[in-house]
C-alpha cells in the first residue's frame, strides 16, 4: 500500500559525537523521529532553531546545518517524490526545513508509542500502520514518471511540464520547483558517479553539467562546499558532511 509513497522506512543507532555536519539536498521530503532527545534543530543565520522530536522535513534545494547528536537512535521515513503530499497536504507550502509534525497532524503520541514499542520491527510496524491511516490520495502516476525523468537528466518541458499550471501542482506535490528539482537530482548523480579517483571534470560531462564551471557554481550553491572540499562522513553517506569543531577562544 505505502510503496508508491514511501522508498524506505528505517530504524538507525549511531554512536556519534557532539557536532555539526551539512546535509546535502537529495530531493527527497522525510519524517525524523528522534527516539534519544526530544528534539530536532537546524543552524541558519547564527542562531540554532528547535522543532520537537518527531518532524517532517520538506525537499531542500541549499545545505542544511544540522546537530549529530540527534542522529544517535532515529526513525526515518524517506517519501519518493511526491509521495509525501497525500499524508501532509501541499508541502511548498512547508518553508521550514523542519516542521513539527503535530502542527500537521494534531497530537499523535507517536513519538512516545515508538519509544514504548517492543523491538525495533515493532516500531517500523506502528510507522507503517500510521502511515497508511492517514493516507488520502491516490498516487500521482503522471507526476511520479516527470520526476523520474528528471531525475534521469531530461529536461522540463520534454517530461511534458509546459504550463504554469504543471509547473505549480509538481511544486505542490514534489515540494520544489521542476527546475530546482533537477538541479537537486543531477548534483546526486554526479555524486553517484565520481569515484575514489574523483574525476570531477570528467563525471561534471556524464551528468549533463555544461563545464567544469558550471559544476563547481552548482555545487557550491546546493552542498555550500566546492568540490575538492567535500569528504563525506562515510562512502555509503555521501549526504553527510561533518563540520569542523568551531575553534575555541584562547583563555585570557
Amino acid at each position: 500500500m505505502l510503496a508508491p509513497f514511501v522508498a524506505s522506512i528505517g530504524c538507525y543507532e549511531a554512536d556519534v559525537p557532539d557536532g555539526r555536519e551539512t546535509t546535502v539536498p537529495t530531493g527527497a521530503a522525510q519524517i525524523v523521529v528522534n527516539l534519544d532527545r526530544d528534539e530536532l534543530s537546524w543552524h541558519s543565520g547564527g542562531k540554532r532553531h528547535t522543532r520537537g522530536g518527531i518532524g517532517f522535513c520538506p525537499p531542500q534545494a541549499r545545505p542544511l546545518e544540522i546537530d549529530t547528536a540527534q542522529q544517535r537512535r532515529t526513525i526515518c521515513v524517506a517519501f519518493r517524490p511526491g509521495g509525501a503530499y497525500p499524508f501532509v497536504g501541499p508541502v511548498d507550502a512547508l518553508d521550514e526545513p523542519v516542521i513539527d509534525l503535530d502542527e500537521l497532524w494534531g497530537r499523535t503520541f507517536l513519538r512516545e508509542r515508538l519509544q514504548a514499542a517492543a523491538s525495533p520491527r515493532a516500531a517500523l510496524r506502528l510507522v507503517e500502520e500510521e502511515l497508511a491511516g492517514r493516507l488520502a490520495h491516490p498516487p500521482d502516476p503522471g507526476l511520479a514518471a516527470a520526476a523520474a525523468d528528471l531525475g534521469r537528466g531530461l529536461a522540463v518541458a520534454a517530461v511534458g511540464i509546459t504550463t504554469g499550471a504543471d509547473r505549480r501542482r509538481f511544486a505542490a506535490q514534489v515540494g520544489l520547483s521542476p527546475k530546482r528539482f533537477a538541479r537537486v537530482r543531477r548534483l546526486q548523480r554526479l555524486l553517484d558517479t565520481v569515484g575514489p579517483d574523483r574525476d570531477w571534470a570528467r563525471a561534471a560531462v556524464e551528468v549533463g553539467y555544461f563545464d567544469q564551471a558550471h559544476m563547481v557554481n552548482d555545487f557550491r550553491a546546493l552542498t555550500g562546499l566546492t568540490p575538492t572540499a567535500y569528504e563525506p562522513r562515510s562512502a555509503g553517506e555521501r549526504n553527510h558532511v561533518r563540520l569542523p569543531a568551531a575553534p575555541r577562544s584562547a583563555p585570557r
